[in-house]
């Protein structure tokens, strides 16, 4: 029975061969978008920090990107 699916008829090789490159594919595009969305969060925080407190707390109250993205970010501000 497993090696009916496994072969499959001769086609199993290809199939399964298929089946790898498209979880690698897609592993590669997710890690890729994952640090550029850290990069993109890292330069963000620091251009925040560039501010002076009171300017900091108005844009965090008036952003709600900025209140997702540091939902979750260690530092306080």
């Amino acid at each position: 029975m497993i090696q009916k699916i496994m072969f499959m008829n001769g086609y199993g090789v290809f199939v399964w061969f298929s089946f790898a490159i498209t979880f690698v594919s897609c592993a590669i595009i997710y890690i890729k978008t994952l640090r550029t969305l850290k990069k993109y969060e890292n330069e963000y925080a620091k251009e925040l920090n560039k501010l002076s407190v009171s300017e900091r707390k108005i844009v965090l109250k008036k952003s709600k990107v900025a209140s997702q993205v540091f939902a979750s970010y260690n530092k306080s501000f």
